[in-house]
């Protein structure tokens, strides 16, 4: 019997202090293998034609040539998976929205050193990045196996929702004129989700997503976003009214959640801990969906790595929502929809272009 072989990872960073975090961090990881480190692009090159990783973490700003070039050259010549990694820099959001744009999947702040809890985070952040790249369709990849995961350890214990929230109450709420519409995504998402919205009329229901990304990503995100869509487009602030023809994007490092307001919602937006190794969490926006809106809600998850998401979405459905996941052959990673589907809480399994349409026929049920 074949042993199951890790994740192999290169590091391409200009700072050897970046290359030596990184790969103490994702060494620690049993389930990766740190390949090796490069301190610009030609290096990584010449490491490549040795021998080919399965996940490159990938920095925006080096000498020689910048990521965002070496990035489109990979992507035209040789794809495999790309985790960009940045420092917490808000000017430098625009080029990561660029990264992804031109094919990366996923994107990551440089660790934070100094405060345990800060570290410890963003080693979880870091290491789960990378298991979403490994697992993630990547354009005009030759197809191959994915890599088998060791697993030698116990997994760590991941809170739950409960941990922001109380479960919902299990009555059906009554149906109102208004539906609204939660969208939770991961790795292969932000392409994902502009597909969806630039599909949406002007006037559809009012839209709040959570897509895991981090803290001053997710402003750009959603201003890329505006620029394309019909619908207006925002990064979530604490009291935001949920508007036909409006959609919010959770900010990154904080929960959002939905309120009833009489017969209106607002968004609440909050500090907390990691929920389902993740901060914001698609369970965490689910639930308050199904607290607040029941059945005058829909909800809908995408794309990605991991099982952020399938509780919620159960609770959702037995709140009386409407329920829609991607199916396997449009996402990049079919974590998040397989775990709900196989939750039995999916009432309509759509390909990536139908989506949109989808969620507005339930929405107008």
């Amino acid at each position: 019997m074949t042993a199951p072989r890790k994740i192999r990872v290169l590091i391409v960073d200009d700072s050897a202090t970046v290359r030596q975090t990184l790969a103490a961090v994702l060494s620690a990881d049993p389930e990766i293998e740190v390949l090796g480190v490069a301190s610009d692009p030609y290096v990584a090159a010449q490491r490549i034609r040795d021998e080919i990783p399965d996940v490159i973490t990938l920095d925006v700003e080096m000498p020689r040539m910048d990521g965002i070039t070496f990035l489109r050259k990979l992507m035209s010549q040789h794809p495999i998976p790309v985790v960009m990694c940045s420092s917490l820099i808000e000017a430098g959001s625009e080029t990561l929205i660029q990264a992804l744009e031109a094919g990366a999947v996923d994107v990551i702040l440089k660790p934070k050193m100094g405060v345990a809890e800060h570290l410890a985070e963003s080693r979880i952040r870091i290491c789960d990045a990378v298991k979403g790249a490994a697992r993630a369709r990547v354009r005009g990849r030759r197809e191959g196996p994915a890599p088998t995961f060791v697993r030698n350890r116990e997994p760590e214990k991941k809170l739950t929702a409960d941990a922001m929230l109380a479960p919902p109450s299990g009555r059906a709420m009554a149906r109102t004129t208004e539906s609204i519409i939660c969208i939770g995504a991961s790795t292969g998402g932000t392409e994902s989700l502009r597909e969806v919205l630039e599909s949406l009329p002007a006037d559809a229901p009012g839209i709040v997503i959570v897509q895991h990304m981090p803290e001053k990503f997710t402003a750009s995100f959603a201003n890329r976003l505006n620029t394309l869509c019909e619908v207006d487009v925002k990064e979530a602030a604490d009291g935001d009214a949920v508007l036909r023809g409006r959609v919010l994007i959770a900010p990154g490092n904080l929960h959002t959640m939905i309120e009833r307001s009489g017969a209106n919602y607002r968004v609440s937006v909050k500090e907390g801990p990691l929920v389902s190794r993740h901060r914001p969490s698609v369970d965490v926006l689910f639930r308050s969906a199904a607290r607040s809106a029941g059945s005058n809600a829909v909800g809908v998850i995408m794309t990605g790595m991991g099982d952020d998401g399938a509780r919620g979405l159960e609770e959702m459905k037995t709140a009386g929502a409407r329920t829609i996941a991607q199916d396997e052959a449009t996402s990049v990673v079919f974590g998040m929809p397989k775990e709900a589907i196989a939750r039995g809480c999916v009432d309509r399994i759509v390909p990536l272009n139908h989506i949109a349409q989808e969620m507005l026929r339930a929405a107008a049920r």
